[in-house]
């Protein structure tokens, strides 16, 4: 494997993510059996699951976990046995949600502070808490998917839907700010243009472009 490439589990949360985005559960039925062959447990199949829920909603997470748990029961009827995983570890009954995942997003978007809030966060501030202390906080703080992989199941999520370019460009600076490769996040974007669809790749690609090139 190249390390310009995404490996085969990396590749398979690219097309698990979309396919559940749009929710199509025939081919996301497939992406997650080529995924489970290409090294992803069980529980990092879930993680993934889960997270997508903060961007797409309960109803297309829920669709998926379902679609995942005939996977599941077809290919154990079938003598496969797959690899359940680590679950996450129990969170600090004492953590500051708060500001644990002001200091994640800042991670992310590769600032070394938390800068003072502006915008949405001052317009709204309760979304602005939940974004911190639930998105940042309760999901990413769960250990047993690291940040580039949940960056992954975005990114691939965000070019599965219209209208979310902005978020979109924050989280290809936020995937690179967490060890992706612009050659690997040019391999996400073959990825959705191969398994996924012409539409999404372009839509990736032209805000990747943009990153990569400092119009962020």
């Amino acid at each position: 494997m190249s390390e310009q490439q995404l490996n085969p589990r990396q590749q398979g949360i690219v097309a698990i993510s979309a396919f559940a985005t749009n929710g199509d559960l025939d081919k996301l039925t497939s992406a997650l059996n080529a995924g489970l062959d290409g090294g992803l447990t069980v529980n990092e199949i879930k993680e993934v699951l889960v997270q997508l829920y903060a961007y797409v909603g309960f109803p297309r997470s829920l669709n998926a976990i379902h679609t995942l748990m005939g996977v599941l029961e077809d290919r154990q009827s079938k003598g496969i046995t797959d690899e359940e995983g680590p679950k996450a570890s129990p969170l600090p009954a004492d953590m500051d949600k708060d500001d644990y995942g002001a200091r994640v997003r800042a991670r992310l978007a590769g600032r070394d502070g938390i800068p003072a809030p502006s915008g949405y966060q001052l317009f709204a501030p309760v979304i602005d808490a939940f974004l911190k202390q639930h998105l940042f906080a309760d999901i990413f703080a769960r250990d047993n998917l690291d940040y580039a992989s949940r960056e992954l199941a975005t990114i691939s999520a965000l070019a599965s839907m219209t209208g979310t370019a902005g978020q979109l460009r924050f989280h290809l600076g936020a995937a690179m700010n967490t060890g992706l490769t612009e050659a690997q996040l040019r391999d996400y974007v073959a990825v959705l243009r191969s398994e996924v669809g012409e539409q999404e790749a372009s839509n990736a690609a032209a805000v990747l472009d943009e990153v990569v090139g400092g119009g962020q």
